[in-house]
């Protein structure tokens, strides 16, 4: 699941990050990359299983590519 959320404003040490359905969330700013009010970022959720298959699939295709290289 993707959200996008953009960064309303800022109070003190929190961010307060919007949805696109209008929610408000209150994030810690220090966990946050370099940003600006107005800056929209992407969160990419996953439950643990979903993310270790799709990092196994990342790792078979690397090993694909360096053990059958196409030139």
């Amino acid at each position: 699941m993707v959200i996008k959320m953009t960064i309303d404003r800022f109070e003190g040490k929190t961010a307060v990050l919007k949805t696109e359905k209008g929610e408000s969330v209150e994030w810690p700013k220090n966990n946050l990359p370099e940003v600006k009010e107005g800056a929209v970022l992407i969160f990419d959720i996953k439950n643990s299983d979903e993310y270790e298959r799709e990092e196994k699939e990342k790792a078979k295709k690397i090993l694909n590519e360096i053990l059958n290289p196409k030139d």
